[in-house]
């Protein structure tokens, strides 16, 4: 089967060649290689540079044009010279393919040097500065404004949409991945012939072809829909872990359940493996008259999304983890919070993701939203339940989301009841305008006799700078109160 780049190669050669034989931008026909290392690697990065890349072409006599054609040991050298050039010679290392095609009967050496996703591609071990362009069907050295607007569009590697696996056939490619689980979350049915799953697959970016070679796994394809990430080598640390503690610390016993699936594939099974194992509360059933955890289950699915989603995949050896203990569950992620967000300010916060074609496929696959509404529903489930607020932690690589079990407005601390009172005053203010003395109680499954509580409690919260009333003027008994930042 020919490679689909020839067609194009052999349609610029003969545009190279008639009427009057000229190199062009795209093209570039040699007799042999030039025993000039640095000016084959100019070659090399104007093309890099090109946009969708260039070719030379080997077999025609350099100022006429003529072929002349080319044996095999020939070819042979010049892609072996060119392959290690491209490796060690330019930075980035540019991509190349080649094959030998008859053209008016004569042999000749095609060389596909496939455009950089990465620019300025530049000479080795020197600056930018040292980077080629095309122009006029010639190489020549870039101009500042030529670097600049290659830097423009250079596309910065995305984790992604790295490769997770080796090169694989469509075979094994349908093997690894659970191709009709995908579709169930999209809600289509599965593709019935194989070249259809591995075009779906390719515009997914779950795989990536190789000219015809094969086809590399995505990271993107194997976190998503991998029946295995133990499969791959890369990816093994980073399947969600669930551990579960017989009490309240780390330092009783412990049973592990080890999770291999992919993310999207595997979210379901993952929910409702948790609820199976969280303790439940028999208040709770019998008010909603339905089985359920203490914990409910719109929380655990946006707080696990989450950490899922926005995890900072360049941290090696670590990845999502959820840690059940006999008052809390604890969900931690590798990676900081991105500059920029504030702990107090997550909920309905501006969407940011650091992995953006993970979050938009979530999103397709209805396991979450992209509009910032995952914690303020997760809060307001909370505060249904009668649970003490969340409680978010950042360390030096790693965030955690921490949900405790129900306790009275008794049992609370103090911080824990001005953090719950901060809470609900964002949750108000996004729904009904600000919080009330009443909505507090409420909030808290008070008794209206113990307003004044909660009225002390509002005055600590203002105190401390949490919240504030919306009018200072308007009396205690109608006060309507914000977040500190509004």
């Amino acid at each position: 089967m020919m490679k689909p780049w020839i067609a194009k190669a052999i349609a610029y050669l003969q545009n190279s060649l008639s009427p009057v034989p000229q190199e062009l931008n795209e093209l570039d026909w040699k007799s042999n290689l030039s025993p000039k290392k640095d000016k084959l690697c100019q070659h090399l990065c104007a093309f890099a540079n090109l946009p969708g890349g260039g070719f030379l072409v080997f077999g025609l006599e350099d100022k006429t044009g003529k072929i002349v054609g080319i044996d095999k040991a020939h070819a042979d050298t010049i892609v072996e010279q060119l392959a290690n050039l491209c490796s060690a010679g330019v930075e980035p290392m540019v991509n190349m393919d080649h094959a030998i095609e008859l053209f008016d009967d004569c042999p000749l050496l095609l060389v596909y040097l496939k455009e950089s996703a990465v620019k300025p591609v530049h000479l080795a071990h020197k600056s930018i500065e040292d980077s080629f362009i095309r122009n006029g069907g010639t190489t020549r050295k870039a101009s500042r404004q030529d670097v600049g607007a290659l830097m423009l569009n250079s596309k910065t590697p995305v984790f992604e949409e790295l490769h997770a696996s080796t090169l694989k056939n469509s075979t094994e490619v349908m093997t690894l991945l659970d191709i009709a689980s995908i579709h169930g979350l999209l809600k289509k049915p599965t593709p019935t012939s194989v070249e259809e799953i591995i075009y779906w697959l390719q515009q997914e970016k779950m795989i990536e072809d190789v000219d015809g070679k094969g086809f590399y796994i995505t990271n993107f394809g194997a976190l998503a829909a991998a029946h295995n990430l133990s499969q791959f080598d890369g990816l093994a640390r980073k399947a969600v872990r669930v551990i579960q503690y017989e009490g309240k610390t780390k330092t009783q016993g412990s049973k592990e359940y080890p999770g291999n699936k992919g993310y999207a594939i595997g979210f379901e099974g993952l929910i409702q493996f948790l609820k199976g194992i969280l303790p439940g509360s028999e208040v709770i059933k019998h008010a909603l008259r339905s089985d359920t955890s203490v914990y409910p289950e719109i929380a655990l699915r946006e707080l696990i999304a989450n950490a899922l989603i926005h995890q900072d995949f360049t941290i090696r050896g670590s990845g999502p983890m959820i840690e059940i203990f006999a008052d809390r569950i604890e969900i931690s992620s590798p990676g900081k919070l991105l500059p920029g967000k504030k702990i107090d300010r997550l909920i309905r916060a501006t969407p940011e993701s650091r992995n953006e074609v993970l979050a938009a496929a979530f999103r397709r696959f209805k396991i979450c939203e992209e509009q910032g509404t995952g914690f303020e529903k997760a809060i307001t489930a909370i505060e249904f339940f009668g649970l003490p607020p969340l409680k978010m932690e950042e360390t030096e690589s790693s965030f955690k989301v921490i949900m405790y079990s129900p306790k009275t407005f008794a049992e609370m601390t103090r911080e824990e009841r001005i953090e719950a009172c901060y809470q609900h005053s964002i949750i108000q203010y996004y729904g009904a305008g600000g919080m009330n003395n009443s909505s507090l109680r409420k909030r808290f499954g008070m008794h209206e006799k113990q307003s004044s509580q909660v009225s002390r409690l509002i005055k600590e919260a203002i105190t401390v700078g949490r919240i504030k009333q919306k009018d200072p003027e308007s009396s205690q008994k109608f006060a309507v109160y914000l977040p500190y930042w509004v």
